[in-house]
């Protein structure tokens, strides 16, 4: 009989984006795989794909307690009814609600991985600041439940983690990101004219879009002769999400809109960049990577795991549009510094941060968490 595990995890484009490889290898290792999430387009491609998704009325900016209380009682019905070996919780909402529902479903096995930590974390505004201590509280004990295995993006929040005392060090793991296809994401010959920088992500506050936009500016003030772009969609969900008017009044940025192919974007560029506050472990700077690109990123969680600071990129502090423009200067005007920082990504990407790399040391994390050895 098939082992069976199941992801509860937001929505379906981040599962089909960040965990689907994953899901697959597993699939290939004998697992029944099953998805519970918020169904959207991506649902239709993932159940096409031989995956079974089954919706939860997931909804990220939702704080209704008896919203919240049904949802709970509908992942509790669903684990009953499927009765995994496994449950793997992706990023806040999941692992609260998830843990609750696997202990009155009695799951016999719970992994649980934050992604990052979004708007909660990253945000100053008041509700988010209303909110932090009860999140992290939740999250706390959700991470410490008896027999629960963790798995983290990057050693800094492992590490939080660990010495805080939640959550001992033999039940956490450190797996980096979700992987890249390293087929799809290749280096290509650079390309010819102007020097073009791309941002790929959700056109959100916290991810730097308003820092990357000023210093686009600057860059142009200064006669730097650079292209820069913005790819991504806004996310209506996300309280920290810019809407498209003012990423259409930003004319010292080309904002694409959604991409549908990020390889053949990355392989028109020349650099990349993401200047966020916060992060798990930046999938677009493991395809940058991949693809052969310098990366440019912030000195913060997630991205320093990501980049080697001198090395496949470089570091600035955050929130800081000057010394971000002082970085991209930098590297438009070096295209040896920039080949050097690519071939460097590129090895990295290999070593580190491969779908293969990634999906072996999860499977590994699976065989442990059925041995309940926890």
């Amino acid at each position: 009989m098939d082992r069976h595990i199941v992801f509860l995890i937001g929505e379906d484009w981040f599962f089909r984006s960040h965990f689907r490889a994953r899901a697959e290898a597993a699939r290939l290792a004998g697992w029944k795989v099953t998805v519970l999430t918020r169904t959207g387009d991506a649902a239709a491609l993932l159940r096409a794909e031989g995956f079974e998704v089954i919706h939860v009325d997931f909804r990220r900016a939702r704080l209704n307690p008896l919203a919240e209380f049904r949802l709970l009682r509908s992942i509790a019905r669903h684990y009953r009814a499927l009765s995994p070996d496994v449950v793997h919780h992706v990023a806040l909402k999941p692992i609260l609600l998830g843990s609750l529902a696997a202990a009155l479903a009695r799951v016999p096995a719970v992994i649980n991985a934050p992604v990052g930590q979004g708007f909660v974390f990253t945000s100053a505004r008041l509700k988010a600041r209303l909110l932090r201590p009860a999140v992290s509280l939740g999250l706390r004990l959700a991470m410490g439940a008896r027999g629960a295995l963790a798995v983290f993006e990057n050693h800094d929040d492992l590490t939080a983690m660990t010495a805080s005392g939640a959550l001992p060090s033999e039940r956490a793991y450190l797996i980096r990101g979700a992987g890249v296809d390293l087929a799809s994401y290749r280096p290509h010959a650079p390309p010819a004219g102007k020097v073009r920088i791309v941002l790929g992500a959700r056109m959100l506050a916290d991810k730097g879009i308003r820092e990357f936009i000023e210093a686009a500016r600057l860059l142009r003030l200064r006669g730097v002769a650079a292209e820069c772009l913005l790819a991504g969609g806004p996310d209506p969900q996300n309280p920290a999400s810019l809407d498209a008017s003012e990423l259409q009044r930003a004319t010292e940025a080309t904002w694409l809109g959604p991409i549908t192919d990020m390889a053949s974007l990355l392989a028109s560029c020349h650099v990349a960049c993401l200047p966020s506050y916060r992060e798990g472990l930046p999938k677009f700077l493991l395809e940058a990577m991949a693809s052969g690109l310098p990366c440019v990123a912030t000195d913060v969680v997630g991205c320093r795991e990501a980049v080697a600071d001198g090395e496949s990129g470089l570091l600035v502090p955050p929130r800081d549009p000057a010394a971000l423009a002082d970085a991209l200067e930098r590297l438009v005007a070096d295209p040896v510094l920039r080949a050097r920082m690519g071939a460097a990504g590129r090895a990295r990407a290999e070593t580190l941060f491969a779908d293969e790399v990634v999906c072996a040391a999860t499977l590994a994390v699976y065989e442990r968490a059925i041995r309940h050895d926890v």
